[in-house]
């Protein structure tokens, strides 16, 4: 991913975030073990910001819109609780190089 942003609903696999260079990544983790299956070498977790959560609103909307998920729903439904379930995935060089640009 270079420069993009995905919002990840599911279980993630083993080894999330390996080589994870550009982008963000938004995963929603209403239980603990994804912080078990992340590499952590290049990406830091961090707490969803307040700008990010316009961001995850408009993704999850679109993809409730096209797919009609029901996880997508459950989450739009109770958003300001479910908020707090989110963890922002950034990598470090992208994170150093975009705080420069600002």
């Amino acid at each position: 991913m270079t420069g993009g942003r995905v919002v990840v609903l599911g279980k993630t696999g083993r080894n999330f975030a390996a080589g994870m260079s550009g982008g963000i990544a938004y995963v929603y983790s209403h239980v603990s073990s994804f912080w078990d299956y992340c590499n952590r070498e290049m990406v830091e977790l961090e707490k969803v910001a307040d700008e990010d959560s316009a961001i995850i609103y408009t993704l999850l909307n679109n993809h409730y819109k096209y797919t009609k998920s029901p996880i997508a729903r459950k989450i739009l439904d109770n958003y300001k609780i479910e908020m707090n379930n989110f963890v922002k995935v950034m990598p470090i060089e992208y994170k150093r190089v975009t705080s420069t640009m600002k």
